[in-house]
């Protein structure tokens, strides 16, 4: 071997050793799993772990340091995908076979691009703050992000700001009686950001960055998810955190609520009333203190003497066919069993709570303090034992649904000291928001294990994330009666639907309404015409949500409180009560769509037309399933609006004084008036009453009356409408009406099941898919698909197009076609 080549042989030697040192300095600077990576930055460890192909989550906690984290809103586990990871200088570049993501090792920060190099979402900053949480060492934990100027971002739960996009907001996130916490967004660019943390949390949006900044926690835990568009950025949350179970079909019907019927004579005289005017009804709700004084709060039992025999009330209830629902609470007096038994274990709180004093009472008399706490739902033990109890004294009663009231919970004194109440997962500042997630989950998951005779329906004050798994109807809580209160309403649940939780509704009429009944000539207050505009325009919006229940406290709700048949508001109540049954083929077969495909029954406008950017912040109009656009009535036409400043703690203060009301011979809820409606370019739109077509992409005014709300229907819809009934499950759907509006080609699927049991998660249930060919005017109705026990074998369906085309067609499972024109 000569000089030459013993260099060339060194040279060689040295060039791999050299790349050698660079491949094992690269392989040092980041760890690759199946699952994602982990690197050290700035102090702190950084793990990018794929949840799944589009959804990642991304922990940061202080170098040093370790982090152990059972969530306890996602159920999913982190996956195995494939994903590729170049290094280039201080940038660790991850991509997916739709995302990719630039991560800075320098400094942790993350940006998310789609695969064609569009920029979606960018940090812009950790922090970790050392914290003394009761005792034990935490941190604070902030992470921020940058948005686009004009993005509108929407969720964060059940908001009472009257806003939909939630840009430009600064909110403290802490559970209480009017507003639900979700720390989840999702832009109109078709991405959605969990922040899973459960301590108090503030929430700040600027035009320099956005922030979620919480009390305690072991470190930054995010999950970034993309979708495209809404619904598949609602789909990547509910399959990180839990599908949505179906409800029984009578759920969907008309409730009647108050607070409170005192007698078990009075609840079953309500029904009996309904059904002798053959109004509509399936639910009826019995509120507290059928367990007695507030020293038995919540006893869960029937021991006041004005409910002496339970079991005949049920009996009566279901005779008639309506379902009860009883109210049921996270809080027990001293002399009710779960307390004791909670009490001698340390399941029970120690801060003030909902009811204060043992008398009913305002302002309450704290000479005789009611002893009430609120008890330990992150308890595995505690959860066993409210559940025996309940079990025991209503649900073997034949109980059908319960309406979990106070389940953020009351905390009334908010003394920081409070916090660091010690609860089985630690301090209640480290699981404060996540106690209706616990409270409801416990009574779900203990009924199905109990039965899948009986589908739970839970009616619940307050949400978290993951509580859509648990069979769970969030109401906006103790609102006032106010315009301006039914106004907030509607960005409240169209937020609330954007955090993956389809099912909401607030108290039609508002709850607290005894600025209506005073210097009134009807002691009641049902016959001034100021609440009885605001209560037939609340109506007619709750019709159009999850759950149409009326409730409040001070005025009666009743049908028969507002006068006859034959008077306008009547008449306008039981219109859309009858509306609402008519529709329950299209609401049932949505809530199928929910549960299986991942949709929404409210549905802002940007959900389906985000390319038209007008829609972007509307938050008084929206979509109720993917087929029907609301606009509801939200300003006082008729009367007066009444300014009402009430909230859960005063809200029973009787001495504000009124000034002077209109009579009812100065009020006319005959004469039309004009609203403005947006119609979202993209469609074309149909006017449900006089079936008038008009082109999207313009604002128009329609005429309505106290029996009308401006209501459209998009073109390329096939409507299916159900039988004239007193119950949801009177009469078999075997003669429906479909109404198909042209314009473009249209799909429906009609879902039918059992109605009231989990046999349709072992597959006993039936699809009909239906088709509009606009080009053909031909409607096809698919082969039918599937069976249950009871299927309708043969049916009838009247198809009626706007123009009036009319034509029936009989079908028996197989697949047929009929020609419109």
């Amino acid at each position: 071997m000569n000089f030459r080549e013993i260099n060339i042989k060194a040279l060689i030697i040295t060039m791999i050793i050299i790349s050698g040192v660079k491949q094992n300095a690269n392989a040092q600077s980041y760890k690759k799993t199946d699952s994602g990576v982990g690197f050290s930055a700035d102090k702190m460890n950084v793990e990018v772990k794929f949840y799944g192909p589009h959804t990642i989550r991304i922990i940061k906690y202080p170098e040093g340091k370790s982090f152990v984290k059972n969530s306890l809103s996602v159920i999913k586990q982190e996956q195995k995908i494939k994903f590729s990871v170049t290094e280039n200088k201080d940038i660790l570049l991850l991509k997916t076979n739709d995302l990719q993501l630039f991560i800075n090792m320098k400094n942790g920060e993350i940006a998310y691009n789609t695969l064609s190099g569009k920029e979606l979402l960018k940090e812009t900053g950790s922090d970790f703050k050392p914290f003394n949480d009761a005792g034990n060492p935490a941190y604070s934990v902030t992470q921020s992000f940058q948005l686009e100027k004009e993005e509108p971002i929407y969720g964060l739960g059940i908001l009472q700001n009257g806003r939909l996009s939630q840009r430009n907001q600064d909110i403290r996130m802490v559970q209480n009686n009017t507003w639900d916490f979700v720390p989840f967004f999702q832009s109109v660019k078709g991405y959605g950001i969990f922040w899973d943390n459960y301590s108090p949390t503030q929430f700040t949006d600027t035009t320099q960055k956005t922030t979620f900044a919480s009390e305690v926690g072991e470190g930054v835990d995010y999950y970034f998810m993309y979708g495209g568009n809404a619904d598949g950025v609602i789909a990547e949350m509910r399959d990180l955190t839990g599908n949505v179970p179906m409800f029984p079909l009578w759920v969907y019907g008309y409730w009647q609520s108050k607070e409170r019927y005192k007698s078990q004579d009075e609840i079953v005289d309500v029904v009996k009333k309904y059904r002798d005017l053959k109004v509509p009804l399936d639910g009826i709700i019995q509120d507290w203190q059928y367990w007695g004084n507030n020293y038995q709060w919540n006893a869960m039992d029937f021991i006041s003497p004005d409910f002496p025999d339970a079991k005949r009330m049920l009996n009566d209830i279901h005779r008639m066919n309506a379902h009860l629902s009883v109210s049921v609470w996270s809080s027990f007096g001293p002399m009710t069993n779960p307390y004791r038994e909670m009490g001698s274990k340390g399941m029970l709180f120690n801060f003030k709570t909902w009811p204060e004093s043992g008398r009913e009472s305002w302002p309450p008399d704290m000479n005789y303090p009611s002893g009430v706490r609120v008890y330990d739902a992150y308890n595995p033990e505690a959860r066993d034992i409210y559940w025996k109890y309940l079990n025991k004294g209503v649900f073997s009663l034949g109980v059908d649904s319960w309406w979990m009231d106070s389940t953020e919970p009351d905390h009334l004194s908010q003394k920081p000291e409070d916090l660091d109440t010690k609860t089985y997962l630690g301090s209640f500042r480290k699981v404060r928001n996540a106690y209706p997630l616990m409270a409801v989950g416990g009574v779900y998951d203990h009924q199905r294990a109990t039965s899948n005779d009986k589908r739970v329906f839970i009616l619940t004050r307050s949400a978290f994330a993951g509580q859509q798994r648990y069979g769970a109807n969030t109401w906006s809580g103790d609102v006032n009666s106010s315009w301006e209160s039914l106004r907030n309403q509607v960005p409240a649940g169209l937020n609330f639907s954007m955090t993956g939780n389809p099912n909401f509704n607030s108290d039609i009429g508002g709850f607290f309404a005894g600025a209506y009944k005073k210097d009134w000539s009807d002691s009641s207050g049902s016959k001034n015409p100021m609440f009885q505009e605001l209560y037939v325009r609340w109506l007619q919006y709750g019709t159009f949500t999850s759950m149409m229940r009326s409730h409040g406290t001070d005025v009666p709700r009743e049908i028969y409180r507002f006068g006859k048949k034959g008077d306008a508001v009547y008449d306008a109540v039981e219109k859309f009560i009858r509306l609402r049954y008519s529709l329950l083929p299209y609401i049932y077969s949505i809530s199928w769509h929910v549960s299986k495909n991942q949709s929404s029954f409210m549905r802002p406008l940007a959900m389906d037309f985000s390319s038209d950017k007008k829609v972007w912040d509307i938050n008084h109009e929206y979509m109720f399933g993917k087929s029907l656009l609301v606009v509801p009535v939200l300003n006082a036409q008729y009367t007066p609006e009444k300014m009402v400043k009430t909230n859960e703690e005063n809200g029973w203060d009787k001495k504000e004084k009124n000034k002077k009301e209109p009579s009812a011979a100065d009020v006319d809820f005959t004469q039309n008036k004009t609203v403005k409606v947006y119609l979202p370019s993209g469609a074309e739109w149909y006017d449900y009453w006089t079936n008038t077509k008009h082109n999207g992409g313009q604002e128009i005014e329609k005429t309505v009356n106290i029996q009308s709300i401006p209501l459209y229907v998009k073109s390329g819809s096939i409507v299916p409408f159900g039988p004239d009934v007193q119950y949801a499950t009177e009469k078999k759907w075997d003669h429906l009406i479909l109404k198909v509006y042209p314009g473009s080609d249209a799909d429906f699927v009609l879902y039918e099941d059992e109605f009231d049991n989990y046999n349709y998660e072992k597959g006993n249930y039936t699809e009909i898919p239906m088709h509009w060919n606009d080009k053909s005017y031909t409607l096809t109705i698919d082969n039918r698909k599937g069976k249950y026990h009871g299927m309708i074998e043969k049916r009838s369906f009247v198809i009626i197009l706007p123009g009036g085309q009319q034509k029936t067609m009989a079908y028996s499972g197989g697949k047929v076609k009929i020609f419109m024109k």
